[in-house]
């Protein structure tokens, strides 16, 4: 049986009661009372009263009913999709990715826009919440039925939702992007780097929703990461963990822009695959290309997917996860070749592979992993259970 968080009987944690309940029924396909109860280990009182009040506030819906061994049939409860909506905004240096996500975290509508070169941060900002706006409209989605909006953006960012000398955005340091994109939409507004909003949105909406303990490397523009451990979204200190794309694979590699040499980004990321080539051939032909079987490109890819694995090996070992989710719009087509050597790593070569297996997987919202996260963000914010704050 998948783990589900368990919850507390005590009366000042009755939120958190509430979270953990809802997160139950999110995370399945279709659950009775009596399996919640079992799950997260709370009484079927509590249960029970923490369901009519889902029920009441219409976030959860009674969907027809199972036949139980001997009693009456028991009901099953899901979320209600439409019981609430997000926008989630995906800032890469290139494009604006919108995405409208119901409750259930699925993708209503999505809106693709290119970044002009140039332009003034306020100018991109204003062109999100342009974004945000066109995408409710066109839903036909009311304001009252919004939960706010979720942007993922290149970090570092401090807890402000201020970015601070973003590597490759020099001009965005400084730049206050969650108090200015809450200014143009007038929704409250929740940030977070954009490989910990993919890794919240694997979370909520694709599969890693019963996994207690799993990291996500993400491939974009640059190479970053998230994670969650025992069931809490884990960002470190500053709020920055997860910098999986600053692991030192080759010590005596190029430069890094953070001050190492030979870092996983160095190596790895689409422009230095497509340095590899001679600069001549896109990264998205280079990728497609290998895909198809094309032995050079094939070659390439593999022996970049192998720095990857080293990486992937070196977070495995210390954080001794469940699951390995590899998703962003970077992986494109050569998904599969990622997966397949990053696999064989990680089954062969942890200290611990006797003892469990970890399960490597592409990410099956990963073009619009960031986007989708970023929506999640909202939900995760405003529904997932956190004993911390």
């Amino acid at each position: 049986m998948a783990h589900m968080r368990r919850g507390t009987n005590l009366p000042e944690v009755g939120s958190y009661n509430r979270a953990v309940v809802l997160e139950a029924i999110q995370a399945s396909d279709g659950i009775s009372r009596v399996q919640i109860a079992a799950r997260t280990r709370l009484t079927a009182q509590t249960v029970s009263v923490i369901v009519r009040r889902l029920l009441e506030d219409g976030l959860v819906v009674e969907d027809g009913s199972v036949p139980s061994r001997g009693g009456k049939p028991r009901t099953i409860l899901r979320v209600d999709p439409g019981a609430g909506y997000a926008v989630g905004v995906h800032f890469d240096p290139e494009e604006i990715s919108c995405v409208l996500a119901d409750l259930a975290g699925r993708p209503v509508a999505r809106l693709h826009l290119p970044v002009r070169p140039g332009l003034e941060p306020e100018s991109v900002v204003r062109q999100m919440a342009r974004a945000a706006r066109r995408i409710l409209r066109e839903a036909g989605v009311a304001d009252g039925k919004v939960l706010g909006v979720g942007l993922a953006c290149p970090g570092p960012l401090d807890r402000d939702g201020v970015m601070v000398c973003p590597p490759r955005l020099p001009e965005w340091d400084r730049v206050p992007v969650r108090a200015l994109l809450h200014e143009h939409t007038r929704f409250p507004v929740t940030v977070d780097n954009d490989a910990t909003a993919a890794a919240i949105g694997e979370r909520w909406a694709g599969i890693a929703r019963t996994t207690r303990s799993f990291a996500y490397l993400y491939l974009g523009t640059g190479i970053g990461g998230g994670m969650f451990l025992d069931d809490q979204v884990y960002r470190g200190r500053s709020e920055n963990a997860g910098e999986f794309g600053h692991i030192t694979v080759e010590p005596d590699g190029p430069e890094c822009y953070c001050g190492n040499r030979g870092c996983v980004e160095a190596v790895c990321c689409p422009s230095a695959i497509e340095a590899a080539f001679g600069g001549a051939v896109p990264y998205a032909a280079i990728c497609a290309a290998a895909a198809s079987g094309e032995p050079e490109a094939r070659q390439v890819i593999e022996r970049v997917a192998g720095r990857l694995a080293d990486a992937a090996v070196s977070v495995v070992n210390m954080l001794d996860i469940d699951l390995l989710v590899l998703g962003g719009p970077a992986l494109r087509e050569a998904g599969e070749i990622y997966r397949e050597v990053i696999a064989r790593a990680v089954s062969s070569r942890p200290l611990a592979r006797r003892l469990h297996a970890v399960r490597v997987e592409t990410s099956p919202i990963a073009a619009d992993a960031a986007a989708i996260g970023a929506a999640s963000l909202v939900f995760h914010r405003t529904y997932a259970p956190r004993l911390g704050d």
